[in-house]
């Protein structure tokens, strides 16, 4: 489980294509003090095996299902990409709760200034995903926790403050960049949790909303 707080930028140093996936290896310092084989690490949003750790490097194998689910194979050598470790359960939560499973990809439209380092970005997202997106929710964009500022027509608008803009990827991508989304797990469960509820009882969510709820 993880939070959405970016610990540090990594770099790819290299990435071994396969018949069946792909290997990274990762130049890192920060997220490797504790990192012991077999531990997770989030990868630009995608909860990852470390494989090999070093003083300066992990590895990380890349099955076919993360490569069609994530913008992870279109990483090339020298790649930034967002890294976190696992959230302990004494930490605070200073994000949200994040699996580490991208739902999906979506399309980076534009990173407009604001002013002040201030950023506003806006991200295409898969019709699949709309349900799911509410505004002043959660989202995680290539690992990093962030709230819906507005959705409009399939478009997902979030502020990026001067901290995010300068310790994540972000300042480096370009429109037409995929990334990484995963949405609030929470409202998966209450969509599953109301499917069946409308099978037994004929309840709906705009019955429920009828109701005062």
């Amino acid at each position: 489980m993880f939070t959405g707080i970016i610990e540090e930028l990594g770099v790819v140093e290299s990435i071994e294509r396969r018949a069946a996936g792909a290997r990274l290896r990762i130049g890192c310092r920060l997220v490797l003090e504790d990192t012991t084989e077999g531990a997770s690490i989030a990868v630009n949003g995608v909860c990852l095996t470390a494989v090999d750790p070093g003083r300066s490097a992990f590895s990380a194998d890349l099955a076919p299902e993360t490569l069609r689910r994530s913008n992870l194979g279109d990483l090339r050598v020298g790649s930034r990409v967002n890294l976190e470790r696992p959230l302990r359960p004494s930490s605070r939560l200073s994000g949200h709760l994040v699996q580490g499973h991208a739902d999906g990809t979506g399309v980076l439209l534009a990173l407009d200034p604001l002013g002040d380092d201030n950023w506003w970005l806006r991200v295409q997202t898969p019709p699949e995903l709309d349900r799911y997106l509410v505004f002043k929710g959660s989202i995680a964009i290539d690992g990093i926790s962030l709230t819906i500022a507005e959705i409009e027509k399939g478009v997902v608008s979030v502020t990026i403050i001067p901290h995010t803009y300068r310790n994540t990827t972000l300042s480096g991508y370009r429109p037409g960049a995929r990334v990484n989304l995963e949405c609030d797990m929470i409202a998966k469960h209450v969509e599953k949790l109301l499917s069946r509820i409308d099978a037994k009882t004929g309840l709906t969510v705009e019955g429920l909303q009828e109701l005062g709820y």
